[in-house]
């Protein structure tokens, strides 16, 4: 019974040993990254942003005039953009291309040309 003990006591530090050494080993667990857009009248600046493939992606989208939306239709992402109160858009891209995303919310005279381009890079 005490053999079975220490062994498993000696497994046991050896397998904490071994998660100690692969922690360090490993990369540590990135923060996304945040991207500050801002929505107005009848643009988004930046316009175009480049992120790469696999990267964890965090858009704080702002607007500085009325009620704004973002789509990109084919990466399935969709908010809306109020005034006051910023939102935020997280994602993976994990396909690369250019995605157009466009104002989902009518906003004037200029909504159809509010376009944001975002570049996914491997």
């Amino acid at each position: 019974m005490r053999l079975r003990i220490l062994s498993n006591l000696a497994i046991g530090t050896v397998v904490l040993g071994l998660s100690i050494a692969d922690s360090h080993l490993a990369p540590a667990d990135t923060a996304p990254r945040r991207i500050e857009v801002l929505a107005r009248r009848f643009e988004f600046v930046p316009n175009q942003i480049t992120v790469k493939k696999g990267e964890p992606v965090i858009l704080v989208l702002r607007s500085e005039d009325v009620t704004h939306g973002i789509k990109f239709r084919e990466l399935n992402l969709d908010t809306e953009i109020h005034k006051g109160h910023p939102s935020e858009l997280s994602f993976t891209p994990m396909v690369a291309g250019d995605f157009v995303g466009h104002c989902s919310r009518f906003c004037g005279s200029g909504h159809g040309s509010m376009l944001l381009t975002l570049h996914v890079r491997e």
